[in-house]
């Protein structure tokens, strides 16, 4: 007979997944069959970082904190998307919406919250969803509909002013949309800020040109169909096709109060975490209500989770949790904020010392009681955090003159190095590691910074706590600190920079990412994150002799064609310089009839997208087109963007559309370390925009052509810098072939050019590729020619497909209708519920299911 007591877990957030790790670590594997329920059809991943992955700063990959492959290799059943309705605990059962019935000896309620809807006049639809254009910001799959109306609307409007809203605001603005937010209290962030340092932090929001409005009550959302502006109490009516909910969170505890447990604002619970209900029920997060209190913050959750798995495992019987002091230090929409305490005096006899330059946006402010820091808040210069920290925390003593809480005057009383810091100040708020976690990691022989922080996921949050981290590391292992040689290999995988390794692949006749994984990789060991990287590296290196893997390719690059949040794909044929025929343009017709594609769009690199596509469908349209890709996919050269130039506009200097015709004909398809975007302008005027592309060109007085490198207008914003003027057309093909050659055998995997230029050097990349200071022009313009030779156009593949599965049936994501494109459904932040969304770090094309269910080490 099994001796385990059956755990169950419902939800699967941040909050669910701290508990899990903790009770692991206390042995709980041994005592406990976890089964975890979740609305969510992925693992464990870091919600604090959504703003990272709406701004573009962060791959969605990047924020797992644990992944499905977790949950097996510890033997716990993940069943998602499955949401708990009903609680029996007399019968200590749990009931899904699958229809399931699953029994439990203990239970711990982690549902997390949802996004609060403020009361508002046509924010819903009929059938209470969410009217289209109206999104909250809670959840991963929010942050891909934020990103996809961004991608497709100019305006947008966030309601709520606190953390939240301005990270949301900061991550749309990068997608060029103007953005208001809407804050109903009288200053920002009004949970952590005192009046003078909401001022403040407005002021660097404004100059960001971010719109902000406070004391500003929403009373209706404009819009039929979709949305088409917000109106305020006041009647201003503001314009949008975009709102962003941002104004707090609600609890997900509807199915706990309707199971008979004891709920106010969330489940109530003792000290023990127990439910004040039932001994074997207990709850944590956000969903639970402690002494009076709710956290939304990371900190005291992590607490909490300690305190559970302690009085779970009976690692600690008698632990008990006594609330917690609140102290965030975080980066608010690029704006370095901290605070604890009260904001504000509250006696006569508090002493309040503040400083303010609103010029630089900086802002400090400290609260004395009785000898002891009771609160402080800091906009824009956070140095010194960390004793002010400590100081809150453990209440010691102050200096006398109170300036030296705010500056680093030369007073030893108020300078904490790392050597002071206690061994259990937090570090990393957003993960709540500890200074003494940190030091544990680099004694039990962790002594690079990056090892550290992968182990501790430390500075893995906002990132805001990074400097310290490297500074407590440094401090840590004293001489024995190690440069971290991992930030210069070129792929995690194999421990060596791209010149080695590129020079080993070449010495070793390497033609396939497993060879070199055989060859060059510690073990020999296959590192699943290395294997894209690779495969971009040895098309590169080998256009004719390379072995194709079908595992070291991304899906669009499987079947060449750009999936979409629901599961389709898009077909971009190729017109080369944005130049079509009444041919294709009746062909592309008769194909979208055919076919019913649900959308036809005009890119912004002057195509024609069809959206909506079956994967299994893509061999046949390409077959009817009969046209070649367009590369709106994948790692490699995009398009060329051209103007009119000098055959009908009457400022053309030059014939663009020619020029980039041929361009296009000869770099098509070409693999890089990221995507390529060109542009060629006729005149100054720069129609075509050739100033914020990888690489530009420009016509001139004289027939000459400027050549720009290295800029961008996505969710980076750069302008192009001046490589060099030539005198023709056929030297414009020739720099910018030897300079894109330079950038293929020298860039990061995933570097674009805006981030390879600053780090290489404007002037440098100009001695090599114009002037060729190192005498490796010829052998640039060789490489890049054999490359050319070797073009072979994917969508051929279609007749004779690379594998059998190859175009199977791609698993359903979310149904969308034609257009304009829906998707009624809220996901809730945390909670258990059913869902068809995929989870990013699983392969799509398996065969289609509904529901993902790992059955302990089974799979």
């Amino acid at each position: 007979m099994n001796a385990k007591r059956r755990l169950v877990v419902v939800g699967n957030g941040m909050a669910a997944g701290r508990t899990i790790e903790e009770i692991l670590e206390r042995g709980g594997g041994e005592m406990f069959d976890i089964t975890v329920f979740g609305d969510e059809p992925y693992g464990n991943y870091n919600r604090i970082a959504l703003s990272h992955v709406l701004s573009g700063e962060e791959e969605e990959s990047g924020i797992f904190l644990n992944d499905l492959a977790w949950y097996e290799s510890n033997a716990i059943t993940l069943r998602v998307p499955v949401r708990i309705d009903r609680i029996d605990r007399f019968a200590k059962l749990v009931y899904g919406d699958d229809g399931s019935a699953t029994p439990y000896d203990v239970l711990v309620i982690a549902t997390g919250s949802r996004s609060f809807v403020p009361p508002m006049n046509g924010v819903r639809r009929d059938d209470g969803s969410l009217l289209e254009g109206v999104v909250g910001f809670r959840t991963l799959d929010d942050t891909r509909e934020i990103v996809r109306l961004a991608q497709a609307h100019e305006r947008a409007v966030v309601i709520g002013g606190g953390l939240l809203g301005l990270e949301a605001a900061r991550g749309l603005q990068s997608h060029g949309v103007r953005v208001e937010v809407l804050h109903a209290m009288g200053h920002l962030m009004n949970m952590q800020l005192d009046e003078q340092g909401g001022g403040i932090l407005r002021r660097s929001i404004e100059a960001m040109g971010i719109g902000v409005r406070t004391g500003a009550l929403a009373s209706q959302v404009v819009g039929d169909d979709r949305v088409r502006g917000v109106l305020l109490k006041d009647g201003t009516e503001i314009p949008c096709d975009l709102v962003v909910l941002a104004a707090g969170i609600r609890a997900n505890v509807e199915f706990a109060e309707t199971s008979g447990f004891t709920v106010e604002r969330a489940v109530v619970v003792d000290d023990r975490m127990c439910s004040a209900d039932d001994p074997d029920v207990f709850a944590v997060g956000e969903c639970a209500q402690h002494r009076g209190e709710v956290y939304g913050l990371v900190a005291p959750i992590w607490e909490q989770a300690r305190v559970l798995a302690d009085v779970l495992t009976g690692a600690a019987p008698d632990a008990a949790y006594h609330g917690s002091r609140i102290t965030t230090k975080l980066k608010v929409a690029g704006v370095d904020v901290a605070s604890m305490g009260i904001t504000a005096p509250e006696r006569d006899d508090d002493e309040f010392v503040v400083f303010s330059e609103p010029r630089r946006g900086v802002y400090k402010s400290v609260i004395i009681r009785d000898g002891r820091l009771v609160g402080a808040t800091l906009v824009g210069d956070v140095n010194k955090v960390s004793f002010l920290i400590q100081a809150f925390d453990q209440g010691q003593e102050l200096p006398e003159e109170r300036v030296n809480l705010l500056f680093d005057l030369g007073t030893p009383a108020a300078e904490v190095g790392v050597a002071e810091l206690s061994d259990d100040a937090q570090v990393c708020n957003c993960n709540g590691v500890s200074k003494g976690t940190l030091v544990k990691c680099v004694a039990d022989g962790t002594k690079t910074v990056s090892g550290v922080m992968d182990r501790t996921r430390a500075g893995k949050g906002c990132g805001s706590c990074r400097s310290l981290v490297r500074q407590i590391v440094e401090w840590a292992a004293g001489d024995d600190v190690r440069n971290d040689p991992a930030e210069h290999y070129y792929v995690p995988g194999v421990p060596l920079a791209k010149p080695e390794l590129m020079a080993a692949i070449r010495d070793l006749r390497l033609y396939s990412v497993s060879a070199v994984f055989e060859k060059l990789a510690p073990g020999g060991n296959h590192d699943a994150k290395s294997k894209m990287g690779l495969t971009s590296l040895l098309r590169t290196m080998w256009p004719d002799d390379f072995v194709d893997e079908r595992d070291g390719r991304y899906i669009n690059d499987r079947v060449h064609a750009n999936i979409q949040r629901d599961g389709t794909f898009s077909v971009v044929p190729q017109m080369k310089g944005g130049v079509t025929s009444i041919e294709q343009l009746r062909t592309i017709a008769d194909v979208a009839e055919k076919y019913r594609v649900p959308m036809i769009k005009l890119t912004g690199g002057q195509r024609i997208d069809l959206l909506g596509i079956p994967k299994e469908d893509l061999p046949k349209v390409w077959a009817d087109l009969d046209m070649p890709s367009g590369y709106a996919y994948g790692k490699s050269f995009r398009t060329v963007k051209t103007c009119v130039g000098s055959d009908f506009c009457r400022f053309g200097l030059g014939d663009s559309t020619a020029l980039g015709v041929a361009i296009e004909t000869r770099f098509q398809g070409i693999e890089s370390p990221g995507k390529v975007k060109m542009a060629v302008s006729g005149c100054p005027r720069n129609c075509a925009e050739s100033l914020v592309k990888d690489i530009g060109v420009v016509a001139v007085d004289g027939g000459r052509w400027e050549i720009y490198v290295g800029g961008a207008a996505g969710a980076h914003i750069r302008k192009g810098d001046l490589l060099v003027t030539v005198d023709s057309p056929e030297e414009v093909l020739r720099i910018s072939g030897r300079f894109l050659q330079y950038y293929r055998e020298n860039a990061k995997w995933l570097e674009r050019t805006y981030a390879f230029v600053p780090r290489i050097g404007l002037d440098h990349i100009r001695d090599v590729v114009v002037h060729d200071s190192e005498g490796i022009a010829a052998d640039l313009d060789a490489r890049m020619q054999e490359t050319v030779e070797g073009y072979r156009d994917p969508w051929k593949e279609g007749r004779e497909p690379a594998v059998p599965g190859q175009f199977r049936p791609s698993l359903p994501l979310i149904s969308l209708p034609q257009v304009p494109v829906r998707d009624g459904s809220t996901a809730l932040g945390g909670r258990a519920g059913r869902s068809t969304r995929h989870d990013p770090r699983r392969p799509l094309d398996v065969e289609p299911k509904t529901e993902l269910t790992i059955e302990g080490a089974q799979g």
